[in-house]
């Protein structure tokens, strides 16, 4: 499941107009995934709540996003993280337009 797609530079390729957020697995195994999700300006559907079945970490490389949970929103800058527990449900609130929001997400389970 391990990909070469960015000559191992994650800023690497980055699209410049996208209708959807680009969601691309770089490594893994049955145990853990590893993705570089690109976002601009994008946000969950109205109504939409993710409910995973695996824990994800996430951190954001580039640019800026909001989370929101249940119980509270969280506002990510370049370096920010959250590990988000299965199940826990979430949605992306909020990235920015002027330009790439870079997630790095490890989603696994245990």
């Amino acid at each position: 499941m391990t990909a070469n797609l960015f000559d191992n530079n994650l800023f690497d390729s980055l699209p410049t107009s996208i209708p959807n957020e680009l969601i691309q697995v770089i490594a893994g195994n049955q145990h853990v995934r590893i993705e570089r999700i690109v976002s601009h300006g994008h946000s969950s559907p109205d109504g939409f709540w993710y409910d995973q079945d695996e824990n994800e970490w996430v951190i954001v490389l580039k640019g800026a996003a909001r989370l929101r949970f249940d119980d509270r929103s969280v506002e990510l800058k370049a370096g920010d993280f959250v590990n988000i527990p299965a199940h826990k449900k979430h949605r992306v609130e909020w990235t920015t337009p002027e330009e790439p929001t870079i997630w790095l997400a490890v989603f696994f389970v245990g």
